[in-house]
């Protein structure tokens, strides 16, 4: 009826064992559970409970590799891991998407073959010097050309005889030049003479590259009263025209012709040159102002110069502005 009485004859003496207490007396000098000691913790699946269970047992994880063990005290799985799930294609901007096409194209229209990227560079490079020289170019014909119109003719030739090669600089400048312009006065020109007997004696004064000269029969000696023609197209260029002009006189024979064309823009006052020219022995004959770019006008022999300045005889110098 009674539980049987158990004894610890350990220092503190004898302790008396709890009622419903399970297991053996304890071993000398340990403490039993009237002493406070505590219990064992019960293993999971002890006594019918259910084990809990560890975070990822029996789950993949999201790598996609299985856990240490897939239960507890299983041993690891030996299957290979599955593969990775792929990751959505991130989705482009429309900028994106717009440089991604540019790309492309670009990709294609490249030549193909190892040496195109070494070649388009040296294209670059050979692109860019080329627009450098042009650039010197026009800048050395613009100072020339202004150095003509602002200088006498003396001055003008003493330029050229200083520096041979400013000679050639600047007729290359002016091809170009004469390139962009609707038209060329010297044609023109080439023209009037055509219509006119291959027999007569022409003077191309500022002759340039000789264009007129190649272009018609006709010879050109420069000596008193030899000449048919005089032609000036765009070479009333210095600041002494009257003599300039005295010249044409001198070579010209009595009746012979005179042909001025020159930049529109030039002529300050026409009145005041048309009464200039007759002082200096020329008699108009025809004026054609119907291009808004050059006026070209036709002169005849009517005598010798009156020997007096002719304050009229003024043009517009060519200048040009600072870049």
């Amino acid at each position: 009826m009674f539980a049987e009485q158990e004894w610890n004859d350990g220092p503190e003496g004898p302790a008396r064992a709890l009622p419903g207490s399970r297991g053996a007396p304890e071993g000398p000098g340990r403490p039993g559970p009237a002493a406070g000691r505590r219990r064992r913790r019960r293993r999971p699946g002890g006594d019918g409970e259910t084990p809990r269970r560890r975070p990822g047992d029996g789950v993949r994880r999201r790598s996609g590799q299985r856990p240490d063990t897939d239960r507890a005290g299983e041993r690891p799985s030996t299957e290979p891991a599955a593969p990775a799930a792929a990751e959505p294609a991130r989705r482009l901007s429309r900028r994106q998407r717009r440089k991604r096409r540019r790309e492309e194209q670009e990709e294609q229209q490249l030549p193909a073959g190892p040496a195109a990227p070494a070649a388009a560079p040296l294209g670059r490079a050979a692109a860019l010097r080329a627009r450098m020289e042009e650039r010197l170019l026009a800048a050395r014909f613009r100072y020339i050309n202004q150095q003509l119109y602002t200088s006498s003719s003396r001055e003008a030739a003493q330029l050229f005889r200083d520096d041979p090669e400013a000679f050639e600089i600047y007729h290359r400048g002016f091809t170009q030049q004469v390139g962009r312009w609707p038209e060329n006065p010297v044609q023109r020109i080439v023209r009037v003479l055509r219509r006119r007997p291959a027999s007569l004696v022409v003077a191309d004064f500022g002759c340039g590259d000789c264009k007129l000269a190649k272009s018609i029969k006709n010879k050109v000696p420069l000596a008193d009263q030899t000449v048919d023609v005089a032609v000036f197209c765009l070479a009333l260029m210095g600041t002494n025209l009257q003599e300039i002009l005295e010249e044409a006189n001198r070579v010209l024979k009595p009746g012979g012709t005179l042909l001025v064309a020159e930049v529109a823009s030039r002529f300050e006052d026409m009145r005041a040159f048309m009464s200039a020219m007759a002082q200096l022995g020329f008699k108009s004959v025809s004026k054609d102002l119907s291009s808004a770019f050059f006026h070209l006008l036709e002169f005849s022999k009517a005598g010798s110069p009156r020997g007096r300045p002719a304050p009229g005889l003024r043009l517009r110098p060519c200048l040009y502005k600072r870049r």
